[in-house]
Order: structure tokens, then C-alpha cells, then sequence
């Protein structure tokens, strides 16, 4: 059985948890996209991990892989594995496997991703400044190190000198200097190289890897395709990306799995249809303990858009709905719901590609009441109370789609598995 976890909203919806949960019997666990400028956080009993690179799985000394979807920082890679070695989890090459086709996110791209947006002023993306935008650049213009090239010294910095060749003269433009760093590429070789593997081989082993579950990093409304362009990130975020990301081809026996938050949130510019700018956006913020995990910042906090969530349902294949931060909810009075957009008198049930359009949306709101009364790590669906499952009950009618999962907490235990999903595996 195959497992595909994706976050259905803009990033932030909890995959981290019900990941570390469902690796918990997993054979193998897939980062296929994105790079550190993703964040998952796991709380196991008292502790508390935050990862951006390495699977949720790590944490259960599972076999991990990261894909070729994935832009590498190797610095990062390192320092993520040495935090996790202080906890008493050691990362090596018997359980975590790189993709020998892997690309690198050089110190050369965090510069260019600095002088991007301050080019875009006041338009700027709110990118993570980890270079990962002009990494995914280099590889699709095919100037990009991969993790294979490590193993040959002249070749990689035959390789550096048309990079920085390429870049010369927005560097020079904006008096940017970039210390040499093939030296430090060239001594961390050795150590990167015992992970590297042709992993599109590996993962197709079926009888070794019966049960695998790919991880997703940003939400699916962030993909560079689909996502509120061009207030995205520059990977696609949705299912689909699983086969190009790894080399994973079998598309037998797959659950979807999308992870959804109760409410909605967003990080950085874009646009955000159902955004509170008021108290209750506060409350959200507040409760929900709504910051980054890469980046700190404050999410903007906003209520349920079914239509959003409908769309990126269909646009994942998603057949089960994970509903994450329940909890959150609580002390709410009134709850609203978005069931349509009114753009300029003419209703939309999907988030329409044109730009010029984001500014011009009306949410339109079908109100439910709250249920006023603590759902906070309740574990057994029939002990929620009376209107949450009511809440619970009109969000699958919007969606089409039937939840599976409900989340009322961080902790593994704070989970309501619906439809057996998590003790089936």
C-alpha cells in the first residue's frame, strides 16, 4: 500500500504528525519536492522536533529518502542531522537514501534569491531568501550541481565557474561577493556521497518496499502550476509530482491523503479570500499558535474555503480528508464556511488562474454554530461534540470528499482515526 500525504490548503496544515504517524509501520518514507524552506513539526511525548528537510519518519529511525524533486542544501542537510544526533537519533547512510540526480542549493542562490525580491519591492513573494527559487532556475536551465557531480573534483569546479559565469553580472550589478566555497563542497563530499543512490531503482524494489509514504512539503495551493501564481513556490506541490520527484512508478494500491486544517492560514503576500483582519483572526492566530516553523513569521489566520479545498481535492485525486486544529475552534460562537466567491456579480465555485482577479473576491459564507465546549485531545469521533460533528458533516458535503481523520492536538495520541486509515497500515 502507498501513501501520498498533502497538505490540500497553503502550507502549515499538520502534515508532520499524521506523517510521523502513518511511518510509525511505513517500510519508506519520500520527501519529493520542495526543499528547507518547508517545516514540519512532531511532538513525541514531551519532545518536540522541527524538520525541513529530512522525512517526518526520521524520528522512528525509519528508512527515509529524499527525491530528485527536492533542491538540496547540503549545509542544511548536515546541520539537520547533527541537531537530531544531540537528540539521540543518528541519520546514516543504512537509513537515509539521496537521489544520485539531486540538485544543489548553493550559498550562489541565496544571494540571487535576496536580490530577486528586493527587486520586486512592493510586490515581493515573501520567499524563505533560502535560495530555492533560483536553485529550481538552474536546474531547469541546466546549469545546476547535482549530487552525483561531488565525486569529481574537476568536473565540479569546472561546474561552479559556469554557474558564477552564468550569474556574473546581476552579482556585479548589486555588489554581491560570494566567497569561494568548492573547498567546502569538495570536504563534505565524501560524507554526502554515502547517501547518494539511484533511487528510482530502489523505490520500484516492491517486495522490499511494500508500504511507502510520500511526503509533501508546501500546501497544494502553493504548487507553481496550479497554486494563487505567482504567489508560490517554484516546485509543484500536488500528487502528481511523486513520480517525477522520485521515480516512483507504480500507481496501484494508493491512498491521497489530504491534509486539511479546520480553518484556513496562509504565510507571506498572496491571495487569501476568507482572511480575518479582525478579532477573530487574532483568536485563530493566537490559539492555533500560528507561526512559521521556517520562518517565525505570524500566519494570516482566515475561515474554511470548501471552494479552495474542493479544487485542490481534484486536482490531488485525494480520497481521504485528514482534518487537523478541530481543537482550535472551540470557543467560537459562530463558525463560517466558505461556499462560493463573488467576483464583480458573478459567482465562482474555483479559484479562478487570473491574477488581476485575486483583489475582487467576495467570499460568500454559510454560517453553522459552534459547539462552545472542549474537543482538545478527544480520540473517539462519538465523544465530539454534537455540532462539531455537524461542522465535520457539512464540510464532507462541500467537499464531496469524507474525512478520514480528525486531529484535536499535536500529540499522536489527539487523533480520531475515523476509518481505520492509521491502524490499517
Amino acid at each position: 500500500m502507498y501513501y501520498t500525504i498533502v497538505g490540500t490548503q497553503w502550507g502549515d496544515e499538520g502534515k508532520g504528525k499524521i506523517v510521523d504517524w502513518l511511518s510509525s509501520n511505513a517500510d519508506l518514507i519520500v520527501r519529493y519536492q520542495g526543499g528547507n524552506n518547508a517545516g514540519h513539526t512532531i511532538k513525541v511525548d514531551k519532545k518536540v522536533y522541527k524538520l525541513n528537510l529530512l522525512p517526518s519518519g526520521i524520528i522512528n529511525n525509519k528508512k527515509c529518502a529524499i527525491g530528485n524533486g527536492v533542491v538540496l542544501d547540503p549545509w542544511a542537510l548536515i546541520k539537520e542531522i547533527d541537531n537530531l544526533k544531540e537528540n539521540g537519533i543518528i541519520v546514516d547512510h543504512t537509513n537515509l537514501f539521496l537521489a544520485d540526480n539531486i540538485c544543489l542549493i548553493l550559498p550562489i542562490h541565496k544571494s540571487l534569491d535576496q536580490i530577486n525580491e528586493k527587486l520586486r519591492g512592493q510586490k515581493e513573494l515573501g520567499t524563505t531568501k533560502k535560495g530555492i527559487g533560483p536553485a529550481y532556475e538552474d536546474k531547469v536551465g541546466r546549469r545546476a550541481i547535482r549530487i552525483c557531480d561531488l565525486k569529481y573534483p574537476k568536473l565540479l569546479k569546472q561546474k561552479i565557474d559556469n554557474l558564477h559565469a552564468y550569474h556574473h553580472e546581476k552579482l556585479i550589478k548589486y555588489n554581491v561577493n560570494i566567497e569561494d566555497y568548492y573547498e567546502e563542497l569538495l570536504d563534505m563530499s565524501e560524507y554526502l556521497y554515502k547517501f547518494s543512490v539511484p533511487l528510482w531503482k530502489i523505490i520500484n524494489n516492491l517486495d522490499k518496499f511494500k508500504k511507502v509514504v510520500f511526503e509533501g512539503a508546501q500546501g497544494s495551493m502553493l504548487d507553481i502550476d496550479f497554486g494563487t501564481y505567482p504567489y508560490v513556490t517554484s516546485s509543484n506541490t500536488i500528487s502528481g509530482q511523486i513520480f517525477s520527484g522520485t521515480g516512483f512508478s507504480n500507481r496501484n494500491n494508493h491512498k491521497i491523503l489530504g491534509i486539511t486544517k479546520a480553518y484556513t492560514t496562509r504565510v507571506g503576500s498572496g491571495p487569501f479570500p476568507t482572511e480575518l483582519i479582525d478579532n477573530i483572526g487574532e483568536y485563530l492566530g493566537e490559539k492555533g499558535q500560528e507561526f512559521g516553523t521556517v520562518t517565525k513569521r505570524k500566519r494570516r489566520c482566515g475561515w474554511f474555503d470548501s471552494v479552495l479545498l474542493k479544487q485542490s481535492i481534484k486536482l490531488n485525486g485525494i480520497t481521504d480528508i485528514v482534518l487537523t486544529k478541530l481543537d482550535v475552534l472551540d470557543e467560537l460562537k459562530e463558525i463560517n464556511i466558505c461556499i462560493g466567491y463573488d467576483i464583480e456579480g458573478k459567482i465562482y465555485d474555483y479559484l479562478p488562474s487570473e491574477e488581476f482577479l485575486f483583489d475582487k473576491i467576495k467570499p460568500i459564507y454559510k454560517t453553522v454554530d459552534g459547539w462552545q465546549t472542549s474537543t482538545a485531545g478527544i480520540n473517539s469521533f462519538k465523544d465530539l461534540p454534537n455540532k462539531a460533528i455537524k461542522y465535520i458533516n457539512k464540510l464532507e458535503e462541500l467537499m464531496e470528499t469524507k474525512v478520514s481523520i480528525v486531529s484535536t492536538g499535536p500529540d499522536r495520541k489527539e487523533t480520531i482515526d475515523i476509518n481505520g486509515i492509521l491502524l490499517n497500515i
